[in-house]
């Protein structure tokens, strides 16, 4: 298996990635090389300062870069050398099996959706971001930033999709749903989200449990909750500041240390024909370890080809 990392994508490259992609390949097994992309020099010269020989990595020249604040989908097609094209060039042609940047989301979207495209049947692909649960579990929220706007029917490929990610990653065994509204009761929310509610009340692959609230988001009522990608968004900026609020006032809390983005690294893309992880723009070199090993797993795993047979028998039918 071969993992590729944008070593040029995020706030601290090149030093921090290279450091975290040192840090992870002490964790990968036999047959899991990385494949570093990015500026050849700059990785050169961060390997010979960690006196590691440049014959443990494959590198791949990538001289360009997409900014941060570059709109995605132009500097996607306009640059085709620079590190998030070259990742996707490789993993379209099959030289690597799994992609993970910290680098410009949107490009990484751009490539998710111009570069491999969506498996059959998927109106739009999702991202997904790990809450932590009161009573020590973990459960997932999904949409979470990049579909803004949705349908039911996208809600309802959102469940399913998270229902795949908890069980293959997560080994969650009978991970419930919940959608997010402004009340329990079914006819609560707008327009979509009673739409949602029905499609996800007679749908047969996933386990519904209703509605929720935002005050459920952090309790064991779901495993995972559904939402359009501007309300996940605002929920997880928000639940991403209970952390920082913690850290300034010197608390020292174990259940809001389990906040710290560090510890989760990245989130697989679901619903596209590849293996894409994203990670925070601000990750140091333990978020991009864990972003790799993220990318090992969900490879691993196989989770895309168990998405594309579920939505065979199910979405496509």
């Amino acid at each position: 298996m071969k993992i590729g990392v944008d070593i040029s994508g995020g706030d601290f490259a090149p030093t921090q990635t290279m450091i975290g992609a040192i840090d992870a390949m002490q964790h990968l097994n036999s047959g899991e090389t990385l494949v570093l992309i990015g500026k050849e020099k700059e990785i050169k010269e961060q390997l010979e300062k960690a006196s590691i020989s440049e014959g443990a990595y494959e590198i791949v020249n990538a001289p360009d870069v997409i900014g941060m604040n570059e709109h995605p989908a132009k500097a996607f097609a306009q640059k085709p050398n620079s590190s998030i094209s070259v990742g996707f060039h490789l993993l379209k042609s099959g030289k690597i099996d799994a992609f993970a940047s910290a680098g410009n989301t949107g490009a990484m979207m751009a490539g998710s959706m111009l570069a491999i495209k969506t498996i059959p049947g998927i109106i739009r692909p999702v991202i997904a971001s790990i809450v932590p649960k009161e009573n020590g579990s973990i459960g997932l929220l999904l949409d979470v930033g990049i579909n803004s706007d949705c349908k039911p029917e996208s809600l309802y490929q959102f469940a399913v999709l998270g229902t795949l990610l908890a069980k293959s990653i997560y080994k969650m065994q009978h991970p419930t749903v919940g959608l997010m509204s402004i009340g329990e009761e079914d006819e609560k929310g707008n327009a979509v989200t009673q739409a949602a509610n029905q499609l996800l009340r007679s749908a047969a692959d996933i386990n519904f449990i209703g509605n929720v609230e935002g005050r459920d988001l952090f309790n064991d009522k779901a495993d995972i909750i559904v939402c359009d990608g501007f309300t996940g968004n605002i929920l997880l900026k928000a639940a991403e500041s209970f952390y920082t609020l913690i850290k300034k006032r010197g608390i020292d809390d174990d259940y809001f240390e389990r906040f710290n983005y560090e510890q989760y690294g990245g989130i697989p893309v679901l619903g596209i024909n590849s293996t894409v992880v994203i990670a925070h723009g601000i990750s140091n070199a333990k978020a991009i370890k864990n972003m790799i090993l993220m990318a090992r797993n969900t490879a691993k795993a196989n989770l895309v080809k168990e998405i594309t047979e579920t939505l065979s028998q199910t979405i496509n039918n």
